[in-house]
């Protein structure tokens, strides 16, 4: 329109003529691009939501750290009074690693469900259902020490893992599919603040000063429960996702009304023509089974990418920083005792980055983060390696690896820790959405488990030079991501899917039957 008032300005110039639409330019403003904030509403649903869903998650992972020497403690105690005999450093050695990793079983069992009860009970009632898990398990494990019952702490610790894998499967879905367009990656983001927001009060909560203290942590263990009941008395409050009452129900009415509750009664209509049209082209088509997203073709390179960004969200040497973290910490000098609130500053760290992420994602876009993310997380595994390797020759040196400490968390959580959980709900339509989340929830746990049960081998064979390792890892994800991941911000389900099928480089790969992604709509 400026254009066209530019030339009549022109021509009213040199030609003397339509001087009367000269007033109109003065008049005339550029329209400004108003920042979309998602309503209260909408905000609420999602803290709802996470609070008893990736919140259990990263809680149940950090608190668990705080009474290590306590639980042991106990083991050997109900041992001794058992047996009449100390039980053996093997044995003890054991038991603990096995309350701690059968976390990741559960978590496994839990992601392999999540996708079929959400299609069943929908998003909600599957978040709702889920507190169930944790409420048992708040139970077993306070019960575990009146009771002289330390199996009460595996049975505990399962139990949690199979709310955590529900929680990270299905709480991503809820917030994915209420946001609109334009806010879906900095709402998605929830999942990603509530996990790291876990992980730091599992860390502040498990300080001396609080439950951290030896004849507190079967209150420690079971303040899991406080969470799971919060959101069994907020959530009912809430609607159930628009997109699973039209597309999953054919409930067009409760549709309209959850549309009209998160967007406003003037907002809500561009949503629901987005998920008439994603209803439209899923007519005749029920929601997929993960082995039948095996199977079709057209998905092949969304599958993959899921494959790749869960795989690597695990094994891309986040776990080996913390690890280490403790080591730098003591070599710069920090006291052993005050080591624990130098971690909680680390968990402060990441919380903070992913709020951050939150409010770049939808200018800098997810393509931007994620690669961005990878590529500063090569170069600070390259720093740590080598300020590892000259720890001792130098005494500003250790302060060099407390800074790449703290850089690869920000990296970690600008990057990958973000925009993981929001590709996986992007890059799939509603009907392959939820066996999509059971596949990258599984692969998740499959490579949380695998880097557990390898981490050990790896550090003690390759010392700090395992950075090299994740080095290469880091480096791969992030070519990968530049050349087959297309840009999703703020386009729609099927746009992306649509992008994903007409990428011409990728097809030119393909076999035999034709072009991968070149299937109809």
């Amino acid at each position: 329109m400026l254009k066209y008032f530019g030339r009549v300005s022109k021509m009213g110039k040199d030609n003397g003529e339509l001087k009367e639409y000269q007033p109109l330019l003065k008049d005339f403003k550029e329209p400004v691009q108003q920042i979309k904030v998602p309503s209260k509403s909408l905000l609420l649903a999602v803290w709802a939501a996470g609070i008893g869903g990736t919140f259990q998650y990263g809680y149940n992972i950090s608190i668990i750290n705080a009474p290590t020497k306590s639980v042991q403690n106990f083991i050997n105690q109900t041992w001794t009074e058992r047996y009449n005999t100390e039980i053996s450093t093997q044995v003890l050695t054991l038991l603990w690693s096995t309350i701690v990793s059968i976390f990741t079983l559960g978590g496994l069992v839990g992601a392999s469900v999540g996708g079929t009860l959400a299609i069943r009970f929908g998003r909600k009632g599957t978040l709702l259902f889920n507190n169930t898990f944790a409420l048992l398990a708040a139970f077993f494990m306070g019960l575990s020490y009146p009771s002289s019952t330390f199996e009460l702490l595996i049975i505990g610790r399962f139990l949690t893992g199979v709310n955590a894998g529900i929680g990270i499967c299905v709480q991503p879905l809820y917030i994915g599919e209420i946001a609109p367009r334009a806010l879906r990656g900095a709402m998605a983001m929830g999942t990603s603040i509530f996990i790291t927001g876990g992980i730091l009060t599992g860390q502040v909560i498990g300080l001396n000063e609080l439950l951290g203290k030896e004849e507190y942590w079967p209150i420690l263990l079971s303040t899991i429960c406080i969470p799971a009941v919060l959101q069994l008395l907020i959530l009912p409050w809430f609607p159930e996702s628009p997109r699973y009452l039209l597309i999953d129900r054919g409930d067009d009415v409760a549709c309209e009304k959850a549309l009209i509750w998160f967007h406003g009664q003037d907002k809500y209509h561009g949503e629901k023509e987005d998920i008439e049209r994603e209803r439209d082209s899923s007519i005749g088509i029920k929601p997929k089974k993960p082995w039948e997203l095996f199977k079709d073709r057209s998905l092949r390179w969304q599958l993959l990418t899921l494959f790749v960004i869960h795989t690597s969200q695990q094994l891309n040497g986040i776990n080996a920083i913390y690890f280490y973290a403790d080591y730098v910490f003591t070599q710069a000098g920090i006291p052993a005792d005050k080591i624990p609130y130098a971690t909680v500053g680390t968990g402060a760290c990441e919380c903070i980055t992913a709020l951050t992420c939150g409010l770049l994602i939808e200018s800098l876009g997810r393509r931007a983060l994620i690669i961005g993310g990878y590529s500063l997380m090569s170069l600070c595994c390259v720093c740590f390696t080598i300020a590892l390797t000259f720890q001792e020759s130098s005494p500003w040196v250790p302060y060099l690896s407390m800074v790449c400490v703290f850089a690869f968390i920000l990296s970690f959580g600008l990057g990958p820790g973000g925009v993981t959980n929001i590709l996986t709900t992007e890059l799939f339509t509603q009907t392959d959405r939820p066996a999509a989340y059971m596949i990258g929830g599984s692969v998740n746990w499959i490579s949380f488990f695998f880097i557990g049960m390898i981490f050990p081998f790896i550090v003690n064979g390759l010392q700090q030079y395992c950075f090299l390792v994740f080095l290469v890892i880091c480096c791969l994800v992030a070519t990968y991501i530049f050349f087959v991941v297309p840009e999703t911000k703020n386009k729609t389900f099927l746009e992306i899917q649509s992008e994903f099928r007409s990428r011409k480089k990728i097809n030119a790969a393909s076999g035999p039957d034709g072009p991968l992604l070149s299937t109809p709509m």
